[in-house]
């Protein structure tokens, strides 16, 4: 079966959206965020894009792009590839880390641009992660506010302050304005089920081991592994979750 002709922006402006497979993470530690941050950096520049805007969460990524002469196929391509290289070998596992190609929709005018690159900073706070976007270490929105970023240079944001007014202080000023009015907007997004808690998954796992959490240490990998594979299908449990619920490495969880 071919697949579906994405539709083309005609101001180059996309919304990409890219999750991690099966609702599960992609970063798990500082390491992690600042390896894929620094591969859209690397990619940045191979490719001559432009990084409006930028946000990542423990299990997906939104990025606000202009794409270059080479397409923006190609250059999500070699971002994810960049990364899920280094993730598979830190990880000691293989196989994809990001569930299937990534999603994107057109950025056409200005007010849709401001409506997108309010609604990614956003996105920790609607998760209840924090109370303001500058908040988050792993957006851009604190380039926007004038505050340090690494990669040095990774947001593109003199095009959307610019937008606002010519003097960049004044910019500044009245997008920090704009960023706290409120939002309802609906973007692009994941729209993935809502995670289980850890007593939801346990509930799940004991009917797997028929009740027996110590078992599992006693078992063959061919059990073991039988049993674990059976707790990842189970619909929004997280291999971590999996991990401490069976007192074992996580990176066992993973590489299963």
């Amino acid at each position: 079966m071919s697949r579906e002709t994405r539709e083309r922006s005609q101001s180059g402006v996309y919304h990409v959206m890219v999750r991690g497979i099966n609702q599960q993470d992609i970063f798990y530690d500082e390491e992690d965020y600042l390896r894929y941050l620094e591969t859209v950096h690397r990619v940045k520049k191979e490719k001559e894009l432009e990084i409006y805007g930028y946000c990542l969460m423990s299990n997906h990524v939104h990025l606000l792009i202009k794409e270059g002469e080479e397409g923006l196929s190609l250059a999500m391509k070699c971002i994810g590839t960049g990364y899920a290289r280094w993730y598979n070998w830190k990880y000691h596992r293989v196989g994809h880390v990001f569930q299937g190609r990534y999603k994107s929709e057109c950025v056409e005018d200005d007010a849709y641009l401001l409506t997108v690159i309010r609604y990614i900073h956003n996105n920790p706070v609607k998760a209840n992660l924090i109370k303001k976007s500058e908040e988050w270490r792993w957006n851009s929105c604190r380039s926007y506010y004038g505050m340090l970023e690494y990669p040095t240079g990774l947001s593109d944001t003199a095009f959307i302050l610019g937008t606002f007014s010519n003097d960049k202080d004044t910019a500044i000023s009245l997008f920090k304005e704009y960023m706290q009015e409120s939002d309802n907007a609906v973007c692009l997004d994941i729209n993935e089920s809502k995670r289980k808690t850890d007593n939801e998954v346990l509930r799940e796992i004991m009917k797997i081991i028929d009740g027996n959490a110590d078992s599992i240490h006693n078992m063959s990998k061919p059990e073991r592994d039988k049993i674990i594979r059976a707790a990842k299908a189970i619909e929004g449990a997280t291999h971590r979750q999996i991990a401490r619920i069976l007192g074992i490495s996580p990176s066992v969880v993973f590489k299963v």
